[in-house]
């Protein structure tokens, strides 16, 4: 995850305009839009920081509680005919589908962050 930024247990893109020379990034993970931009990696690092550490400020302010990032639940959507299989299959194995769902997502990252240091090895 080369093109990520992570400050206060928030995450940022690394995005890159070449129209304007300018990198940019949003806040990923929570429904706020939080945005930032740079010349450099390090302009866009210290923007993507005052965004975050502005977020922060203004909840307080404002007396909101700071959106969390990454609770650990979230919906997924699946075919009625996947979402009949995977309850079937999580059962006979004596698992929830939730544990199934967690395993095959755990799964499917692994073997991507296998690649990913593969490609980054070459």
């Amino acid at each position: 995850m080369n093109n990520m930024l992570e400050y206060k247990g928030y995450y940022g893109t690394v995005e890159l305009s070449g129209t304007d020379n300018v990198l940019f990034g949003k806040v990923i993970g929570v429904n706020s839009l939080i945005s930032y931009e740079g010349d450099s990696v390090q302009s866009l690092r210290d923007d993507f920081q005052g965004a975050v550490d502005e977020y922060l400020e203004m909840c307080a302010a404002n007396g909101i509680e700071p959106e969390k990032t990454y609770k650990g639940s979230f919906n997924v959507r699946v075919s009625p005919e996947l979402h009949k299989t995977l309850a079937l299959v999580s059962a006979s194995r004596g698992q929830t589908l939730n544990s199934a769902v967690e395993e095959a997502i755990k799964h499917y990252v692994n073997n991507g962050a296998k690649k990913t240091n593969a490609r980054s090895a070459r």
